[in-house]
């Protein structure tokens, strides 16, 4: 079913052009899932101690400042948004905006980075679901299971098993699950931040610390490098919210309702990362005492090392929430995978299997299968020959995000270069915001690719004196240079630029060729 002959009504339902189930994902469905995939529990007991080794007290305006370029360059996926709806996203605007071979690199960006994750999810996933049981069983022991590897990799391949058949289903039962494992997740953040102020305002706090406005202030922190380096955290603990524009075949109102909840998605997240970050150094600090968030000890997991402090016997909750923070977010982030090979399929990009839709389910299913196949078989051989690799690997995402993330915000302001003075609104939302957004990624883009050739980088392993972060960075993308080049030579049409007219926007078809040549 890969060419459908059905044609969408983008609000009431039907096929989209690609064959996927039209108008099933409202605005909250949409926001929804947005929270699901950047896993707001999971993302910040990991980011946070680290954010606060950097930048001290100051992490609130790290956050304030990592959050101001991801609003910029949302405000740049909508424009694209509106003008083309295409659950190819980065692929499809920037193969539009620049021809089809930066836009396949796009596409490559986005694939490589969100298939990637998903390994490091589903492993995350079964070092809490352990942790938990240890934790309400009170046996300690429990917790070391999931350092044994075969046990280990046996667990993960359950968790991506039942994510894949869960997400190879219709997107009305994805967004079910998701009201749920969302819904829960959130309100226990709540009573954990709210519960840790009012620990530490009745002076019960472990190094309790005034509220100070200063923190606020990025000019406050020590050096640029420190600032450089809590920037590149921040950065990081927004990512996924694009999940809610690959959906857009299949929104109510798919030219409005993906910016909108992509906009909603990020001012809901930095909004629960402030109150967050601000309650726990409210009752913590930030030095390295036994529970403070300087304490390296406790930094891989700061909630679960907290909980008990402040929640007492409700403390079990906090890990439920992360357990079910990284196993929402596996299941949605194979949202955006599979959507972006299902649009680079139907374009020619890729081999034809890619553009088929399931005839019941109506989702991506061979695009689904092949991201859980990858994702499954990069763990489980990493996670046997070397953890170095796994996480570098994870560590070099960074420069994944930046990079398509960027090219996406710079497609915006190169398509529109023609309408950037028909209006003040076109000045600011089609040219300077993503502009800006485009740059600070670029410059994030080029500095950790800098950074991370120093062998001490992330695990300090190191190939022939280079930091091994930088070696995987780079082959990752190296890799998508050489699977598009032999693309090019097995399906030239697209590289031609001949198959981006399908679907264009009305008088752009021409222009989709155009920046082929």
């Amino acid at each position: 079913m890969s060419a459908p002959e059905q044609q969408a009504d983008p609000v009431t339902g039907g096929l989209s052009q690609k064959g996927l189930s039209a108008g099933t994902v409202g605005l909250i469905g949409a926001i929804v899932i947005g929270i699901s995939c950047i896993a707001p529990a999971y993302t910040l007991t990991a980011a946070l101690g680290p954010t606060v080794s950097a930048v001290g007290l100051q992490v609130p305006a790290v956050i304030i400042v990592g959050f101001i370029p991801m609003l910029l360059v949302a405000f740049g996926y909508r424009e694209l948004n509106n003008r083309m709806p295409d659950s190819g996203t980065s692929f499809t605007w920037a193969a539009r905006a620049f021809g089809p071979w930066i836009g396949w690199m796009a596409g490559w960006g986005l694939v490589a980075a969100t298939i990637l994750v998903l390994s490091n999810l589903a492993g995350i996933a079964v070092d809490f679901l352990f942790l938990l049981i240890a934790q309400i069983s009170g046996n300690e022991s429990i917790a070391d299971l999931s350092a044994n590897p075969l046990i280990n990799v046996a667990v993960c391949l359950a968790f991506m098993a039942a994510a894949t058949f869960i997400s190879y289903r219709d997107m009305q039962t994805t967004q079910k699950l998701q009201y749920f494992l969302v819904g829960f997740q959130v309100l226990v953040l709540l009573l954990f931040a709210i519960a840790a102020i009012v620990e530490a305002v009745g002076g019960h706090g472990f190094d309790a610390t005034a509220f100070d406005w200063s923190w606020f202030n990025p000019f406050a922190v020590s050096s640029f490098s420190a600032f450089a380096a809590g920037l590149s955290l921040s950065i990081f603990i927004f990512w996924g919210w694009d999940v809610t524009l690959t959906m857009n075949e299949e929104t109510k109102d798919p030219d409005r309702t993906p910016g909108r909840a992509a906009t909603g998605t990020v001012i809901i997240i930095v909004s629960l990362y402030l109150l967050l970050s601000v309650a726990l150094i409210m009752f913590a600090g930030v030095g390295d005492g036994e529970y403070g968030l300087g304490n390296p000890d406790i930094q891989s997991n700061v909630f679960f090392s907290l909980s008990g402090k402040i929640l007492g016997p409700l403390a079990a909750l906090v890990s439920l929430a992360v357990l079910t923070s990284s196993a929402s977010s596996l299941q949605s982030t194979f949202v955006s995978p599979a959507r972006t090979l299902l649009a680079m399929g139907h374009y020619g990009a890729l081999p034809p299997a890619f553009a088929k839709v399931h005839p019941r389910f109506f989702t991506p299913g061979h695009a689904t299968l092949v991201s859980a196949l990858v994702a499954s078989v990069f763990y489980a051989v990493m996670r046997f020959v070397s953890e170095n690799v796994l996480w570098d690997t994870i560590t070099a995402l960074g420069m994944m995000i930046c990079f398509y993330y960027g090219l996406t915000a710079f497609a915006c302001v190169w398509y529109f270069r023609k309408q950037w003075l028909d209006s003040v609104r076109n000045v600011f939302f089609t040219f300077l915001f993503p502009l800006i957004g485009g740059a600070v990624l670029a410059v994030l883009f080029v500095t950790t690719l800098i950074d991370s050739m120093d062998p001490d980088y992330g695990s300090g392993s190191s190939v022939f004196g280079v930091g091994l972060v930088f070696v995987l960075g780079v082959g990752v993308i190296l890799v998508g240079v050489a699977v598009m080049v032999w693309q090019a030579i097995r399906r030239p049409a697209f590289f031609r630029g001949t198959t981006l007219a399908i679907d264009a926007p009305p008088g752009r078809r021409r222009r989709a060729v155009v920046a082929a040549d």
